[in-house]
Order: C-alpha cells, then structure tokens, then sequence
C-alpha cells in the first residue's frame, strides 16, 4: 500500500492490475481547459480524468466561499465509485504542476478515510522520463464500484474555528503560499493581498526539488521541523489562496512521517470575504 508518494517505476510495476485506479489530475488556473486537452492528447494507460473545478470541487458562492470549496461528500463518493474505487484499491494521481493538483485529489481520499493513495512523484514528467507507456485511449471502468467513505471531519477547519483562535500560542497557521503573496507584496489571483494574522510560512514549493519531485523524507522533515518548531502536528493548520497547493504540504508533512496536519480548506480567498476580518502583511509588521 502506497500511502504518500510513489515513483514511475513502482507503478509501472502495477498499472495493469485491477486493483489499482489511475487519475489524471493536470490543470492550470490561467486555462481551465487545459488538464482534460492534456489528457486527451496523451496520458498514463487507465487513467481517468479529474477537473479541479468541476470534480474536486464545489461550486462557488460569491461573497462567502473560496475559490476552490471542498466537494459535496455524496457527489465526490459517487464519482470515485464511477472510477472503480472502493476498499482496498490502490489510488494513484499525477499532474505536471509539481504535484499540487494530484495532492488535492490524496487530501480528498484521505478526508474521506481512504488511505491507499499516493502521488505520482515527479508526475507526467517523470513517468514520460522513465519510458513509461502512454496512450489517446479513454478509460471507463466497467463496473462501477461502490466507495465507502468513512469522513474525517476533524482534519478539517472552518473559519470561524480560525477567527476564534488568532493569538492563541498553542495554534499554529501556516501559509503555503509564495513569499511575496506571504507578506502581501503581490497577489496575483486574489482581490486583496496579505494573510492571516499571525501565519508561519512554508512555501509548498520548498518541497519539491529542481527536477520536480519531492525531497526526501529527511529533509522534508529538517524543513518542517525548522518550519513549525516545538509545535504539535495535531495544532498545525496549513491554508494557502484555496485550500489547493497546501494539500502539497500536508502531502509532504506526512511522507516526512511527522503525521497528518489538519486544512482550513476555505484558505486565503475565503478569509477576504467578510471585511470584517483582520488581515496582516509586512508593512504592518515592521
């Protein structure tokens, strides 16, 4: 059972067995339609496709949700039935974003008590790098399974819960950010730039090395031991712009064997919807 990451040549080993369900996770916030042209174009052999707005997550409410709110349990349930995961299949995503995407897809499963799924390391770049089969071919399984999902609510937090702890010592909020949306000295997608008062910062790109996998479990645990210090996992709380890219880091958290953070899944673009609410950045801060 792969749990966290897998590599090219793990999976080459066990595509063609019927317990296991690839899914094609690529997608880029500057062209919506990109992932699935992708995936017709060319992907790994069995693999479905998962949009990032439309499967993997809810429909926005303006004004009071984030950009990527979490999917409804019973129409998420449904669909991975639909791909033939149930009890005892081995899930694997990828995505050519470092990660990022497919870790949405990993947070999703194991929020829904499904632990055997991993991420592609390296993703379609290192699986077309190590020779591995590629196909036009769409995949539909036949039959459907029926997933059974087991929620874990309490990775979760809602914002209200994060209003009603800023200042608290034992709380720690990460920003999984860039640096320069971190200290709000530029915002690229959002609104308004800043953060949260009183956020640590762990960039989910510090995770992943130069050639686009993830660094191994030592150093990703010397990063986050540096990152967080003498906090609890159980009391760090990871967000980002939507709860997308700091799924990579509770990713990393775990395979570094430091356990399983918890997600304030509304993130960034969820806390700018009521003015009401404090923001901070550097300027503030100096």
């Amino acid at each position: 059972m792969y749990k966290t990451l897998i590599e090219s040549e793990q999976l080459r080993l066990l595509i063609d067995e019927a317990q296991v369900v690839v899914v094609d996770c690529r997608f880029t916030l500057k062209d919506t339609a990109y992932g699935r042209h992708a995936y017709a174009d060319s992907h790994i052999p069995r693999a479905v496709y998962a949009h990032l707005d439309e499967d993997l997550s809810s429909p926005v409410i303006a004004g009071k949700t984030g950009r990527h709110p979490l999917p409804d349990v019973g129409e998420l349930t449904t669909l991975l039935g639909s791909w033939g995961v149930t009890d005892g299949v081995q899930v694997v995503a990828y995505d050519d974003a470092g990660g990022v995407f497919a870790a949405r897809l990993w947070w999703l499963l194991r929020w829904l008590g499904h632990e055997s799924v991993a991420v592609l390391n390296g993703g379609w770049q290192a699986w077309c790098d190590a020779g591995g089969d590629t196909t036009q071919q769409i995949y539909t399984p036949k039959p459907a399974a029926t997933f059974h999902p087991r929620l874990q609510s309490s990775v979760v937090v809602e914002v209200d819960e994060v209003c009603g702890r800023l200042g608290d010592p034992t709380f720690c909020l990460v920003d999984s950010r860039t640096l320069e949306r971190y200290r709000g000295e530029h915002e690229p997608i959002d609104p308004i730039a800043g953060r949260i008062p009183g956020a640590r910062h762990a960039s989910h790109e510090a995770v992943v090395g130069s050639d686009g996998k993830f660094l191994d479990s030592a150093r990703l645990r010397e990063h986050f031991e540096e990152a967080l210090g003498d906090v609890g996992v159980s009391e760090v709380v990871f967000y980002c712009g939507s709860g997308v890219s700091a799924a990579k880091n509770l990713l990393a958290l775990a395979h570094a064997g430091l356990g399983f953070a918890k997600l304030y899944a509304g993130s960034w673009s969820e806390w700018i919807t009521d003015s009401t609410r404090r923001i901070e950045h550097d300027r503030e801060c100096s």
